[in-house]
């Protein structure tokens, strides 16, 4: 997997974008659905921890992630309510529960938003490349939460999200590539 350094190493400075130009484009899917393949480098392990399944996306509430692969599990994540699933068992709790996983959801939302004001409450936007490979940088705000997490990557093209990677405090590191499922047309 490429870095993202390394996938924007080719952008000519003078294309230079501002957040808001990202989050235009973002703004215009309403809804989607995507494949997923993730890799978790955790300190003590010899190899990545790998894991594949979809996602799938309707503004401006509700996000999936369904992991397939290694085991069935599943986060829905409606509103402030997420429900995690995993061996025949689920439980809910709300968003304001647990402040990390608050965090990332709202990276996460707030990108396929397309909703600057939202990623601008809790973290500091750095963006680079252009509209035809773009990065936003996330870095949280709260100095109890930076504590944890050192930022969230989020790199695509255009309109779409296609990788996150998010860089733990303590080293460890997770990394997401997305490839957008295309829709059939319904018949006519």
């Amino acid at each position: 997997m490429l870095s993202v350094v390394a996938m924007l190493a080719w952008v000519p400075a003078a294309q230079a974008i501002e957040l808001a130009e990202v989050m235009e484009q973002l703004a215009r899917t309403t809804s989607g659905e995507a494949k997923f393949v993730e890799q978790r480098h955790v300190q003590g392990l010899s190899k990545p921890l790998q894991s594949s399944g979809t996602l799938s996306f309707t503004a401006p509430h509700r996000f999936e992630r369904r992991t397939l692969e290694p085991k069935p599990e599943a986060m829905i994540v409606d509103g402030n309510q997420v429900t995690l699933s995993r061996g025949g068992r689920s439980r809910q709790m709300t968003l304001d529960a647990v402040p990390e996983m608050a965090l990332m959801v709202e990276a996460i939302r707030g990108t396929l938003n397309g909703d600057t004001a939202a990623l601008r409450r809790s973290f500091k936007p750095i963006v680079s490349g252009s509209l035809a490979q773009w990065s936003v940088q996330l870095e949280p705000q709260d100095a109890r939460l930076a504590a944890q997490l050192s930022y969230i990557q989020l790199s695509g093209r255009r309109g779409e999200l296609r990788a996150v990677e998010v860089q733990m405090a303590d080293g460890d590191r997770t990394l997401m590539s997305i490839e957008p499922v295309e829709r059939t047309p319904a018949p006519k």
